[in-house]
This record gives structure tokens, C-alpha cells and sequence, in this order.
């Protein structure tokens, strides 16, 4: 870290590399105050801000020598300062220390300086754009919505009927986190909505509604290098559990008809390693369908003797796994607990805030009263759910802490709303590493925040759409893995088939079969029934598709030799699983802004067949390798599009000409 100074400002360099530059004819920094609207209905948000002042801190004082540096800022020199930073730091890490000396500023937006041709990634899980400039990313944790595309009419009916349309930039799990092609890192600490903004050609700029605790800067000299520094930063996942290897997590939400219903995938030739049954806790009939019973306990009506069918399919090596979330019904046992030992987050007449969720209402739990975290950890999950035999778990919403409520901490809940997927992991993790099952079970998570890295094992992709859209159907899944693969998050997985059936969209039999193909070169393997099981294909209802994907767990559980090996190198260097193209292959430039192809580790490259009605399908091949195609041993030059046929089971695969795994992966042909 290095600044030198001018007579009319400053320049920052990061082990080289110009960061900041700040001049009083183009500063770096402005300053000032909004006026924000925040509205939210059930996950979705409406949010407009009224900027009351900008003023741009054109005058910059510099004190310090060495590795720290001090930096008085103002709008014109004779004026008093409205903002420090302190900056300190060694040759390729630094850190940027806010102090406002002005309580009216609650907007900060930051100036900086952008390379030719360069490339960003990050923003935590982004769902249509892996690369991000040209475009401005809110950073807010929401529902991702339905079709995020305005031009669409899905998009369109969502938002009629729910404000539940969404955008590109809508995710479950946002981060201040940015990733360069100049191989640095930036991070913005700070909980406040934020965006970044990186539609200009000389300088991305940074916006934090609120003055934010501290920039951290990360450099590295190579990809590699850089994301095990970003994920020793945020914390590392436990590696995978021993269990899981033997196959697909199957999601059923049939009563005591699941089992049944797994019997016949396992007779089928189905690799199994678990059975996820969301309605454990039974279902509340609701004029929009059935729902989930939101008072986590097992429901003996809908499964009976479920103690023993889980111990009878551990005896078989099959795992039971259910569903939790923060919220308790108020007619549900859990509710009158909580409530009488005031548990629950306040409203503004100091009474337990309760949110509607259509047709019933919920309290929130408090998580940021030490001992409403503590119960939910023992007596919820803890007693009632690792107690009684679950191996894992969703660990649903995160997301939807409301803006009006009062909190045990005293902060402002528009603060802590982005903070709130990082606490409930954290209750998930606390309840798990006290029964000593760390490593063993496994919850996932599709909401997340800075820091969910130390304590969510495994993310998910949300709720997609059933279909190929560009915007919310199955290629999402892949630049979600790989926007939040480079900040920390090992393993992603989604959910086989999509998950959101509305307005007559419902799946198709190659979706389904498409989306098993890719799922196998994932960590984890895991159907779902989605939102209207009834009105979509289920994978035991067509015997092709059955056969279909049972051949993929096949794959799957064929791979796992090498799946080791990358939960080992995630375990100790933090490299995810899913990786861009360009994280092994740097020199080649032409890596740098795809989305549609994953590396499955440094020797395996995937290219999903994303689109209806292909037979054959084209990639591109990175430079700096001969690549040769899984199903047909064919060697195809690098720095290259090749083309491939795609018949059902057989998607575009190529692994490195050289692999120490190359026996293995030449082992696919005979499946």
C-alpha cells in the first residue's frame, strides 16, 4: 500500500496498482444526505432514495508516513474537515478506516479507478450478469423474483399480482464485495444498502447509505492466490459429509407416500444418499394451496413413525433431511414459547411484531438477543431436529427481516436486514457444532450476507423458474456458483428441475433431464418437487426420465474420487468447486466474461446444454490445453469453439489432455 501526494491531491496504489486517484478538479470522494423509501411485501422490496445533498470533498489533506496515512477531506480548503480516512496497510493488503466528522452524512459514494478493458465479479450470488461491468448491482438481500426480466410477461404478471417480478440484480445473497481481472479484491464493510456501480469507463463507483465501517483492500498476483486470501477472510466450509457421496438428496413432500416413492427410484437404479422431506412438520391448507406447517416439529399425522423410517434408512446408508426457518406460526406450540419469554423482535407499541405471510402470521425471532439465539439453536434445531434424527436441512428465508420492527441490539432493523442470512447461519451453525455433527450434517442456504461463508456448509440457488429463460431458468445456477464461488463459498447446488411454476409454466421433461445433467457435475446432487407439485413433471412419473437420471447419479457417484479432491483443496486453499474458466487459464483473456461454462475443478470443463431443443452444442475451449471430449475421447485443440453432439445424457464434457484423473474420467464411457 502506497500513496503519493500532489499539490492537488492523492494517488493510492495497491502493490502497484493505481486504486484511488484523487484530484480537487476529480475527487474520489463525495458526501452527503438522503432521504430513502423502503417498502417490503413478503421478501419483495420497492425502494426509492431522495438525495437531499452530494457535495463532492474536493480538498485533501495527507499526513503519515510509511504504512499508515492519514487524510483530512473537505469541500474547499479553509474549510473544517466533514471526513477522515485512515490508511494503512502492507504492499498488496490495505485497509481504509471511515470517520465522519459530520452526524448529518448517511451518504458516502466512492470513486474508483477503473482500467481499460477490465473485468469485475462478486456482488455475492448474481444470477444474470458473472461479469459485471456496464451495469449497477443494489446490494440488498430481497427474493430474487419471478423472470427478473422486465420485457418479459412473466416478469410482468409477477409484479402485477405480488411486486414479485424482480430484476437482474435481485438476489437472495448480496455482498460488498468486488473481484477485478486487475487481480484485486474490494470489500465494503458495512451492513447499510449499498451499490456498486460499474457503468463507466474510468472509475466504478462505490455508494453506502450510511458511512461504512472500512474498505479492505485485497492483491495478488494471480487468480488463485487471489480468492484463497478472499475466503480466508470470510471463513471456510467444513468439508462435505462422508454420506453424501453415495448419490442424490431426493426432495419429496408426500407424507408417508415419499417413502414409497423412493423405493421406486432405488429400484430403479437411482444413487441415493438422502431423502428431504420439507413437510416434516406437516402442511396448513391455504386458499393459494398447501403449506408448510411453520412450527418446527415432526408432524405424526403426515409421517407417521418417522423415528423409525429415518433409522431405517440410515441402516441402508440413506440420510433423512428436513426444512426450518426463522419464523413461527402464532398457532403452533413454538409461537407461546417464544413468545412468553420475549423471544420475538418488537413493533413500534413494544408488542411481539408479527408478519403476515398470507393467511397466517409469524413472529420473528430475534436473533440478536444472545438468548432467543441460544433457544432457537438448542431447543428448535438442537431438540427437535438433530435430537430426533435429521441429517440436514433447508434453512429457508433469511431474507425477510421486516424495516419497521424493534430489536434487541438497538439498531435501526435497515441495518441489520442485510445482516440477517448471516445470524441465522450462525444459528444453524451454533446448534450443529454443539451436538459435535459439524462435517456430518448439512443445512443449505439460499439467503447469505458477508460472513455467511463461516457458517452455511453449502448455498443453493433459490428458486428458479422451470424453463430455459435467460434470466431466471437454469443458466442462472451456473453464474450464481461462480459470483459467489470467488468470494468464499466452496459448494453450489440447485434445485434439479427449477422450482417456481406460475402463470401455466411448467416443466418439461428435457428441462428436467437437462438439469440432471448438469447437476452431476456439482457438489451436491438434490431434486425438488417445486412450488406445484401436482402440476409439474415429477422425476417417478416418466420412466425415461427416471432411467435418465438415474444414470446421472451414476455419474455423479463415479466422479467422486476427484469430487475428494476438490472438497480437500476447498478445505484447505478455499478454491471452490465450481470455478470460472479464467481462474486456471489467465492468459487467455477470452475466458474472462463467460458465464455459461464452469472448470469442475482445475481439470474438468462443463458446458450445460441451457437451451430447449438442441442436439449439439458449441463451446469454447480454453487456451494453454488439448481438451478432450468425455463421451467420445475426442481431442479438441484450446483457443477454440468446439462442437460437440448432445444426445440426453451425454452433455458437453472435455477434461485436460494430462489429467492424473484421466483414467477416471475416460471411465464415464462405460456408464
Amino acid at each position: 500500500m502506497q500513496i503519493q501526494t500532489y499539490p492537488d491531491g492523492f494517488d493510492l496504489l495497491l502493490d502497484g496498482r493505481l486504486v484511488l486517484r484523487h484530484r480537487s478538479d476529480a475527487p474520489c470522494l463525495f458526501i452527503g444526505q438522503g432521504d430513502a423509501r423502503m417498502d417490503m411485501y413478503r421478501g419483495n422490496f420497492d425502494i426509492e432514495d431522495y438525495v437531499i445533498e452530494r457535495t463532492p470533498l474536493s480538498h485533501a489533506e495527507v499526513s503519515g508516513t510509511g504504512d499508515e496515512f492519514e487524510v483530512s477531506l473537505c469541500a474547499a480548503p479553509g474549510q473544517p474537515a466533514r471526513l477522515t480516512l485512515v490508511i494503512s496497510g502492507s504492499h498488496c493488503d490495505g485497509v481504509i478506516f471511515f470517520n465522519s466528522l459530520d452526524p448529518s452524512i448517511n451518504r458516502i459514494w466512492l470513486r474508483v479507478v477503473a482500467g481499460k478493458n477490465e473485468h469485475v465479479w462478486g456482488g455475492g450470488e448474481q444470477m444474470s450478469y458473472f461479469d459485471l461491468r456496464g451495469r449497477r448491482f443494489p446490494l440488498w438481500t430481497s427474493e430474487p423474483g419471478v423472470g427478473r426480466d422486465k420485457t418479459t410477461e412473466i416478469t410482468f404478471k409477477a409484479d402485477v399480482a405480488g411486486k414479485a417480478g424482480g430484476d437482474y440484480w435481485n438476489t437472495n445473497y448480496p455482498q460488498p464485495t468486488y473481484v477485478s481481472s486487475r487481480r484485486y479484491a474490494l470489500h465494503v464493510e458495512t451492513t447499510a444498502y449499498s451499490a456498486f456501480d460499474f457503468r463507466q469507463a474510468g472509475f466504478h463507483e462505490i455508494e453506502v447509505w450510511a458511512v461504512p465501517d472500512r474498505i479492505e483492500l485485497t492483491a495478488r498476483p494471480s487468480f488463485p492466490g487471489l480468492v484463497e486470501a478472499i475466503s480466508e477472510r470470510f471463513g471456510r466450509q467444513p468439508p462435505l459429509p462422508e454420506w453424501l457421496y453415495g448419490g442424490a438428496v431426493i426432495g419429496l413432500k408426500d407424507g408417508s407416500r415419499s417413502f414409497d416413492r423412493l423405493e421406486t427410484m432405488i429400484a430403479a437404479g437411482v444413487k441415493i444418499s438422502g431423502l428431504w422431506c420439507e413437510d416434516w412438520v406437516g402442511l396448513r391448507h391455504t386458499s393459494f394451496g398447501a403449506r408448510l406447517f411453520w412450527d418446527w416439529q415432526a408432524n405424526e399425522d403426515r409421517y407417521p413413525g418417522l423415528p423409525q423410517h429415518i433409522a431405517e434408512l440410515a441402516s441402508r446408508g440413506i440420510r433423512f433431511l428436513g426444512y426450518v426457518n426463522p419464523y413461527l406460526a402464532i398457532d403452533g406450540p413454538l409461537f407461546s414459547e417464544a413468545d412468553a419469554a420475549g423471544y420475538f423482535a418488537m413493533d413500534d407499541k413494544d408488542k411481539t411484531a408479527l408478519v403476515d405471510f398470507g393467511e397466517f402470521e409469524c413472529g420473528v425471532v430475534d436473533f440478536t438477543n444472545p438468548e432467543a439465539a441460544e433457544w432457537f439453536a438448542e431447543r428448535v434445531i438442537g431438540r427437535n431436529m438433530i435430537d430426533f434424527g435429521l441429517s440436514g436441512w433447508m434453512a429457508d428465508f433469511g431474507e425477510y427481516l421486516p424495516l419497521d420492527v424493534h430489536l434487541a441490539n438497538g439498531v435501526d432493523a435497515k441495518l441489520m436486514h442485510n445482516a440477517w442470512p448471516t445470524l441465522w447461519a450462525e444459528v444453524n451453525a451454533r446448534a450443529v457444532e454443539k451436538r459435535g455433527r459439524t462435517g456430518d450434517i448439512l443445512f443449505f442456504m439460499r439467503a447469505g450476507f458477508t460472513g455467511v461463508q463461516k457458517y452455511c456448509p453449502l448455498l443453493w440457488g433459490g428458486d428458479q423458474s422451470v424453463d430455459f429463460t435467460r434470466h431466471d431458468g437454469l443458466v442462472t445456477v451456473i453464474s450464481g456458483a461462480l459470483s459467489s464461488g470467488l468470494l468464499g463459498n466452496a459448494y453450489h447446488h440447485s434445485d434439479v428441475g427449477g422450482y417456481t411454476s406460475l402463470f401455466g409454466n411448467v416443466r418439461t421433461a428435457e428441462l428436467i433431464m437437462r438439469w440432471a445433467e448438469m447437476a452431476a457435475f456439482t457438489p451436491v446432487m438434490r431434486t425438488h418437487e417445486g412450488n406445484r407439485p401436482r402440476d409439474n413433471l415429477q422425476l417417478d412419473q416418466d420412466p425415461e426420465i427416471l432411467a435418465h437420471f438415474a444414470r446421472m447419479t451414476q455419474v455423479y457417484v463415479h466422479l467422486v474420487p476427484y469430487l475428494k479432491f476438490l472438497v480437500a483443496e476447498a478445505s484447505t486453499r478455499g478454491l471452490p468447486v465450481q470455478r470460472p474458466l479464467f481462474l486456471h487459464f489467465e492468459a487467455d483473456a477470452r475466458t474472462y466474461a463467460i458465464q455459461d461454462v464452469y472448470l469442475y475443478g482445475p481439470d474438468l470443463l462443463v458446458a450445460p446444454v441451457w437451451q430447449s431443443g438442441k442436439t449439439e452444442w458449441s463451446t469454447y475451449l480454453p487456451e494453454g490445453s488439448d481438451w478432450i471430449h468425455v463421451w467420445s475421447g475426442r481431442t479438441f485443440a484450446g483457443g477454440r469453439e468446439a462442437t460437440v453432439a448432445a444426445p440426453f445424457g451425454q452433455p458437453p464434457v472435455f477434461h485436460r489432455a494430462g489429467s492424473r484423473f484421466a483414467e477416471l474420467f475416460a471411465g464415464l464411457r462405460n456408464l
